[in-house]
């Protein structure tokens, strides 16, 4: 509130309710925005920060209890717990919002909002602006609507110690489901085999999923995106898991890759050592007052080079890096923020320049080789292989703190992991 004035206001829509198909709903998962403003778990709602109002700044408009609507859907917070429990200063009933708000709104010459984002919501702001109007004749209206992203992204890029604690349990949480994946990918199990004991892992922690996991055996590693999560596995083939916990809306991002059988053929152990020494050459920049893309640039120096020696790249690693020709094999970033979302918000470059790094911001770093299969300029015996190491590092006073470190990835220790099963 204090960025944006006393003469604003800001206006955030809870997420609404999604239908996945016919009446059955998806999983209510709140707005992040709204979230990280009002830490209010129901739809239906509307907040309002008014700087400078006597009779209260922070304002929501929520659902009311209503015995038959909770017998079908079960309890509501309601207006006295918001006020009473989640802070607000004052609290109405989310029905009552077309006579009460705007005459909040009126007198303020900017509304920081989400514009575009959700229609409906926009459809209301829009009637409130014409209801103004036409009661007052004009004058009093806002003249702005600015996007709050501005403001509110930049908050969440930095996160207090009350998030780290929350990333740290979600970390955690799916460390534990990245060793339960690990203790059934044994051969002759299928992918959704896997995805099912990360699932089970996680809710039986009272966690979700943060993303669709992405559980990939052999060629299907070097899909980005992969998620069909079908196919079985095989004993000589690498699986590749990248999978994350959500606790009360934070996120963890963790990726791994290891020998189905338990044993690596020294094409795969050649391209994993590559990866893993990218890897920690990455981490190592990351830390306060470098550029946020530092850990990208030495994550392809030491793949780049790492594949021109295997002759997997037939030039010089310097021309392979100046004309981008190591894209082949690593098409991705490195990393991005992480937080409340997965891909989290907060700008990556600040005036044309990457952004450095300070500390509270969490970042995932995820070097990776993917060896397409069907790539008839490399020998057959390195077709098909798909790495990726991704772990979550946030960057503290003096350096960083690597949030997933309990999931192994050393690749004896995963070797001693899946001997054990």
């Amino acid at each position: 509130m204090h960025m944006a004035g006393e003469d604003a206001v800001v206006l955030v829509a809870a997420a609404p309710e999604r239908l996945r198909n016919a009446d059955a709903a998806w999983p209510y998962r709140q707005d992040s925005d709204f979230q990280y403003l009002a830490g209010f778990p129901e739809p239906d709602a509307v907040l309002a920060l008014l700087p400078g109002r006597k009779h209260g700044e922070a304002v929501l408009f929520c659902r009311e209890r209503d015995a038959e609507h909770e017998r079908w859907h079960g309890e509501s917070i309601g207006t006295e717990r918001a006020v009473g429990e989640y802070g607000m200063d004052d609290a109405f009933p989310i029905d009552d919002i077309d006579d009460i708000l705007p005459g909040m709104i009126e007198g303020r010459a900017r509304v920081y909002c989400h514009f575009g984002s959700e229609p409906q919501f926009d459809a209301q702001l829009l009637a409130w602006m014409r209801r103004l109007r036409q009661l007052r004749g004009g004058g009093v209206v806002p003249k702005e609507f600015v996007a709050l992203g501005h403001l509110l992204h930049d908050l969440r890029l930095f996160k207090s110690p009350a998030e780290l604690k929350l990333m740290r349990a979600a970390a955690d949480v799916a460390a534990d489901a990245h060793l339960a994946a690990m203790r059934v990918a044994l051969p002759g199990r299928h992918e959704f085999e896997v995805e099912a004991e990360l699932q089970r892992a996680m809710r039986l922690r009272g966690a979700v999923a943060a993303f669709p996991p992405i559980v990939a055996a052999g060629a299907n590693a070097c899909t980005m995106h992969y998620t069909a999560n079908r196919a079985p596995l095989r004993d000589g083939e690498l699986l590749l898991v990248d999978a994350g916990a959500e606790v009360d809306c934070y996120a963890s991002d963790i990726s791994r890759t290891y020998p189905v059988g338990g044993r690596w053929s020294r094409e795969q152990r050649a391209l994993y050592d590559i990866v893993l020494t990218a890897q920690l050459a990455a981490i190592d920049e990351v830390m306060p007052g470098r550029p946020f893309n530092a850990a990208h640039l030495a994550a392809v120096r030491v793949i780049t080079e790492g594949l021109c020696a295997l002759g997997l790249l037939r030039e010089d690693p310097e021309t392979a890096i100046a004309t981008g020709s190591y894209r082949r094999f690593f098409p991705a970033k490195t990393g991005h923020w992480l937080g409340m979302d997965v891909h989290d918000v907060g700008d990556y470059r600040i005036d044309g320049e990457p952004r450095e790094l300070e500390p509270g911001m969490v970042v995932t770093v995820e070097p990776g080789i993917y060896v397409p299969p069907g790539d008839r300029d490399v020998p057959e015996r390195w077709r098909g292989i798909g790495i990726r190491i991704e772990d979550d590092v946030a960057v503290t006073r003096r350096g960083h703190e690597v949030l997933t470190a309990a999931v192994p990835k050393e690749p004896e220790a995963l070797e001693a992991v899946l001997a054990a099963r």
